[in-house]
């Protein structure tokens, strides 16, 4: 068996403001908004094309199951890129930055942000050879 993508479906305060934020900070596409009249349902894709998709996120505004609640996660979504310390730099200046980047033991550097709906979202590249060396 071979996964090759997971595709949460993730609840939210406000389905316009949430596409917004991904495809305006984080330049992913959306690829479904539904209905179309007044969509309660979005699905966001990011890759270098539709036929290459790394990761897909699902929103939806309206409860799927009675009494479901507001939104939450008790964990973080990680997010590896190719540049985190450029995706910083660009989102701390319309975003707060809840810590980071930092580089960590593991080869990885990383920064976490929140986005509209409060999921915490951490972004992380491997860390260069010389940064982890400097922390020792």
């Amino acid at each position: 068996m071979r996964l090759s993508l997971l595709s949460p479906c993730m609840k939210t305060r406000d389905l316009a403001r949430t596409v917004e934020f991904y495809t305006e900070l984080l330049d992913f596409r959306v690829e479904t908004l539904w209905p179309i009249e007044e969509p309660t349902f979005a699905v966001l894709d990011h890759g270098p094309s539709s036929d290459e998709v790394s990761v897909s996120l699902m929103f939806y505004s309206e409860d799927m199951v009675d009494g479901e609640g507001e939104p939450a996660l008790t964990g973080q979504l990680t997010l590896d890129v190719d540049d985190v310390v450029a995706l910083h730099a660009r989102l701390s200046a319309v975003v707060e930055v809840l810590w980071g980047p930092e580089a960590y033991h593991y080869g990885r550097t990383e920064f976490s942000v929140l986005d509209p709906n409060g999921y915490r979202l951490v972004f992380s590249a491997p860390t260069a050879e010389e940064d982890l060396e400097a922390e020792v």
